[in-house]
């Protein structure tokens, strides 16, 4: 709180309220801008977007008719929930009279909604809290339990129906949130006023849609305090930079150390600060690492393919390591997207004979989608077809922004509705955060490419099943690929669920390692020795389902990263002089990070 409203606080309470009147009418006229501008941009739009872009609806109306199909069902539903609203009333009712109460119900682990204290403490707020989480749990139970839905409808309700019940938790409302009515008394409604200027900052960032800001975007800057390992380009094609660090030991292995990051997010995941740098730390265990980052591709390049990211991507990477450091073989890591693509490149690979790849990493990588988590709620065909008509109309070009709102819905208590109280009802600023920052940092991306690898992968599971795809006109088969495998994957992992990635241990020819680390998709993999977090298992043995691998699975504590670099580098070679960034064959074309990474989705 401002010196000046600390001096109103202690005036008298006709100025008080004075000045809480005058920021209400602020709130009401900024209120008026945000309705007009909203009906500005669908003038705009010609008043043709489409009211229903998940395909909701159907799923919705099939869940309804199998509801009246069973009206018993529907009356036993009612009465349990009446029954906890008695039960609820009656504890209710002992508190007001002294008399202690245990609650019936308690947020789950890892709700950060109601952390503060009035949701225990203040009678009122106890029962608002306890009265949603028996609601939302009433709704999600009745929803999840209707028969008669085929899995795909079924796994798309469950999904709606807790973004609704999300949506509608008392924290998100200025009236049913304890901090936010302290602050709108305390500040005599500067909060809100400092809110909805917040809110028009964000449409206008996001040109008409709402772009939430998760932290303070001027406080990092890329190759200046995030992604700082030092090193050079020294390669790059249309779609790819090539960087090469710089050692840290006087010696390294012989086969160099290849990464292979997705292009839907940006490189700097894996070197945030020197801290978690997965980067620098293989630097420091005497591995040559290359890394490719990827462009931030425009209209120029929206005829890219799929291929083409195999063969200007990782065969150009591979042509770039052979220039730099004149070794045949390399050991490759694929994270997410990059591992697909990399496990079809490997398998493209056999068909010509090219054992260029000693080893290979998974970081969290679908190969097989039979189980491919939350995000095939947004495969279906309507939501492709329609998703293909929006990249038409782009030009053939997925914008960033379209892709970071579908990765939020999956966390959005996390990433969507805990910024909206922070930033809009208690009108705060977002704090500086090395990882939201990159999370903002999205990316654009061909729209061939990327209809290929949905309906493809996603949708068909094509790339699992023998000769299901052709990558450069040939059919692949993941089963050829021999070389040494280990996957890394994350127990709590909503993007690329661990029973989904275990799937590819039975695929692969070779000789194939599997580990589970604690945590989720970015928490899980970056995760350094020094931090002591989150632990990892490990099996010897890789039996035919998930559920068999871990109850045979032994315990770690601590990153994982130590036991694969033991892995890895068992399979790297002997020492040899360092190399340097640099030379004939591969001429330094910049400083790392380069400057495809530095070019954003959101300015122009």
């Amino acid at each position: 709180m401002n010196q000046d409203s600390e001096k109103t606080t202690s005036g008298d309470p006709g100025q008080q309220a004075a000045e809480f009147s005058e920021n209400m009418i602020k709130v009401a006229e900024q209120c008026q801008t945000l309705v007009n501008d909203f009906l500005q941009q669908q003038v705009k739009n010609g008043g043709q977007s489409d009211p229903d872009p998940m395909n909701i609806g159907p799923a919705f109306m099939e869940l309804t008719a199998q509801m009246m199909a069973d009206p018993a069902k529907m009356v036993e539903a009612q009465m349990d929930l009446w029954q906890d609203y008695m039960n609820l009333w009656q504890n209710a009712a002992k508190g007001m009279l002294g008399e202690g109460a245990e609650p019936l119900i308690t947020p789950g682990k890892g709700d950060k909604r109601f952390r503060g204290e009035e949701w225990e403490n203040n009678q009122i707020f106890d029962f608002i809290k306890q009265s949603y989480l028996l609601t939302s749990r009433w709704v999600q139970n009745t929803v999840h339990e209707v028969d008669g839905l085929d899995e795909a409808t079924a796994r798309k309700v469950d999904f709606y129906t807790q973004q609704f019940t999300d949506a509608m938790a008392p924290t998100n409302f200025v009236a049913t949130n304890p901090e936010v009515l302290r602050e709108t008394v305390e500040s005599k409604g500067e909060n809100l006023v400092r809110g909805l200027s917040n809110m028009l900052e964000d449409l206008e960032r996001g040109k008409g849609k709402l772009a939430i800001k998760m932290t303070d975007l001027d406080a990092f800057k890329v190759g200046e305090n995030i992604a700082v390992s030092p090193g050079k380009v020294i390669w790059q094609s249309d779609l790819m930079q090539l960087i090469q660090y710089e050692p840290t030991t006087e010696q390294v292995r012989k086969t160099p150390l290849l990464i292979v990051p997705p292009w839907i997010n940006k490189f700097y995941i894996l070197d945030l600060k020197p801290q978690n740098s997965f980067i620098k730390w293989a630097v420091e265990q005497g591995l040559t690492v290359f890394v490719i980052s990827w462009v931030n591709p425009d209209l120029a390049l929206a005829e890219k393919t799929f291929d083409d990211y195999m063969f200007e991507g990782i065969y150009a990477a591979l042509d770039g390591v052979k220039a730099a450091c004149g070794e045949d073989e390399v050991n490759i890591i694929g994270y997410c997207l990059g591992g697909t693509l990399t496990g079809a490149t490997l398998a493209h690979m056999t068909t010509n004979n090219d054992e260029r790849v000693k080893s290979a990493t998974f970081f969290t990588s679908l190969v097989d989608f039979e189980e491919a988590g939350e995000l095939s709620v947004f495969i279906d065909d309507e939501q492709l077809d329609q998703l293909e008509q929006k990249m038409d109309e782009q030009g053939g070009i997925l914008e960033g922004a379209a892709m970071a709102t579908t990765f939020n819905m999956l966390r959005s208590n996390d990433l969507i509705w805990s910024f909206v109280i922070n930033n809009y009802l208690m009108g705060k600023d977002p704090f500086p955060f090395d990882l939201l920052y990159w999370n903002s940092d999205s990316t654009r991306m061909p729209g061939k490419m990327h209809s290929f690898y949905l309906r493809n992968m996603y949708q068909e599971n094509l790339l699992s099943q023998p000769g299901g795809i052709e990558m450069g006109g040939r059919p692949i088969d993941l089963r050829d690929v021999k070389i040494p495998v280990h996957i890394i994957s994350t127990k709590e992992d909503h993007i690329a669920p661990w029973k989904g990635t275990y799937v590819a241990t039975q695929l692969y020819g070779g000789e194939t390692t599997f580990t589970l680390a604690g945590s989720g998709h970015i928490a899980g993999i970056v995760n350094p020795p020094a931090a002591r977090k989150y632990g990892y298992w490990s099996n010897p043995e890789n039996p035919s389902t998930p559920d068999e691998w871990f109850a045979g699975a032994s315990q770690h504590e601590g990153s994982w990263w130590p036991q694969w670099g033991e892995w890895v580098i068992k399979l790297s070679g002997r020492k040899i002089k360092a190399r340097r960034p640099g030379g004939k064959d591969a001429p330094v074309l910049e400083d790392a990070p380069g400057s495809y990474v530095k070019v954003r989705s959101d300015i122009p």
